[in-house]
């Protein structure tokens, strides 16, 4: 069976795989130039960062078919980092920060995933389309008719080709895109920008180094904020985006296998070089609508870049960056969840606040973590308050009129303690009165604390009171933090009053 998931996984889709790596790594070599100049380091360090990455990724990841390489919500974290230490501690930062995903794989914390509701993941994925798009900015300002004309023309291609008959099937259309904008671009002699122009392309393999800075305390206390910083960002954007991959293939990913991949990788991208990356949402994309499915497609991703990039750079410097803004358009446009917008008016308020709220939080900050974080509080305190109000109660009186019984019904936590309490009247005279508690359930040291409360008044009116009914669950939580069954204590509290 393992032989067999081990063969799908690498052997699965050859042909498609060995042509959407090459589209991927066409695409990846602008990104990583990019993403480097935004660290403020040597094209070199994104690029190599690159190739170590998706190529280790392609082993150890738990998601076949994702992209992982240098990207730029982990650039803009190294940035201060560059600027007052140097390259030396970003190599070491980067290697550390794959220790710390590799601990956060064995602590099982990709199963954090399961808290991050449906309205967060549509906001990240629409926030990731519009910021795509918008990093695509740069090269249609102050430019000459023909880029718009050459962007238009490689669109047109991308979305018309896949219907020409046999041909349309074989070879991806960002492919041809490319192939036909840069014959075009050269057989006209258009002076428009190239990849040439983004940097200069590396003309050596990478090779083996250590970080040169002391191993010691005063290393520790500089680099590991950073560290923890790209720890998390890198672990978010890499399980948001296996998650997409996994809706747009209808397959399952390994989250904390990925996490304890993308540590590994980091480590390896460190020690040759590079700086931290992590899952690319739009090269992952690319990959699957290119035909990607396996894990060949990232790892001859990453060799392709390598061979082009300092084999092939001459060739490779002539493609006009026009051809990967339409590919990259293509992809925002598919990255874009349109069906949020048709769907809005029928889904909750609550839901859509969430959505929006992501996606603005990540498009202003240009930071998933701060997008998701603020998503994930939202959500949390809507389902707290929706869930409050499915709390109730019913009451019977006995025949003699000297015992009432009160039946709570639902959650009793910190957001509803204060209405469970207010469900009792502690003025009423009454002998007895019992509390059914079957159809609850107490989840916290607030919800304890609002039933030793109910319990103290009416005691003090002189109330008997009786609790009846606690699941478990509820009677461990209560036994442990509170004291209504403990007369001593009761007696010590009202004493005091």
């Amino acid at each position: 069976m393992l032989f067999k998931s081990t063969r799908q996984d690498w052997f699965g889709n050859i042909r498609g795989d060995v042509l959407s790596g090459l589209v991927v790594a066409l695409a990846l070599i602008p990104e990583a130039i990019a993403f480097s100049v935004l660290a403020e380091v040597d094209p070199r360090v994104g690029l190599y960062a690159s190739f170590c990455i998706a190529v280790t990724i392609a082993f150890t990841g738990g998601r076949p078919g994702m992209v992982s390489a240098a990207t730029g919500a982990m650039a803009l974290l190294m940035v201060t980092l560059v600027r007052e230490h140097g390259l030396q501690y970003l190599l070491v930062a980067t290697i550390l920060t794959g220790v710390l995903q590799i601990l956060a794989g064995y602590l099982k914390l990709g199963q954090l995933m399961s808290f991050v509701s449906q309205s967060v993941v549509t906001g990240f994925v629409n926030a990731l389309a519009i910021l795509i798009f918008l990093a695509q900015l740069p090269e249609l300002t102050n430019v000459t008719w023909h880029v718009y004309a050459m962007v238009a023309f490689g669109l047109f291609i991308i979305y018309l080709f896949p219907y020409v008959p046999k041909i349309g099937k074989i070879i991806p259309s960002p492919l041809i895109c490319i192939g036909v904008l840069t014959a075009l671009s050269l057989g006209m002699g258009l002076e428009i920008r190239t990849v040439g122009d983004t940097g200069k392309l590396p003309d050596t393999l990478p090779i083996f180094l250590w970080p040169e800075v002391p191993l010691n305390f005063e290393t520790l206390k500089i680099i590991f904020p950073y560290s923890a910083a790209l720890t998390i960002v890198g672990l978010l954007e890499s399980l948001m985006t296996a998650t997409i991959v996994d809706d747009l293939t209808d397959t399952k990913s390994d989250r904390n296998r990925e996490c304890k991949g993308q540590g590994v990788s980091n480590i390896v991208a460190g020690l040759f070089g590079g700086m931290a990356g992590c899952a690319m949402i739009g090269q992952s994309v690319i990959n699957i609508k290119s035909g990607g499915r396996g894990r060949l497609s990232t790892l001859l991703a990453g060799i392709y870049l390598l061979i082009m990039v300092v084999f092939l750079s001459d060739g490779i410097s002539l493609i006009p960056m026009a051809a990967l803004v339409a590919i990259m358009i293509m992809v925002s446009i598919g990255t874009f969840s349109w069906g949020s917008i048709k769907r809005a008016p029928s889904y909750p308020l609550s839901s859509n606040i969430v959505m929006v709220a992501t996606v603005v939080v990540v498009v202003w900050t240009h930071n998933l973590a701060y997008g998701v974080f603020v998503g994930v509080l939202l959500a949390a305190l809507f389902f707290a308050n929706k869930i409050s109000h499915f709390m109730y109660t019913e009451t019977e009186l006995d025949k003699d009129s000297s015992t009432r019984t009160y039946y709570i019904h639902g959650q009793v936590f910190f957001n509803s303690a204060e209405k469970f309490i207010n469900f009792f009247d502690f003025k009423e005279a009454m002998d007895k009165v019992v509390i059914n508690l079957d159809r609850a359930h107490f989840w916290d040291v607030s919800a304890v604390a609002a039933l030793d409360k109910v319990v103290i008044k009416f005691r003090r009116e002189g109330t008997e009171t009786e609790i009846i009914g606690l699941n478990k669950a509820s009677k461990t939580i209560i036994d442990r933090f509170g004291v209504y069954d403990n007369p001593e204590e009761i007696d010590r509290i009202l004493g005091g009053h």
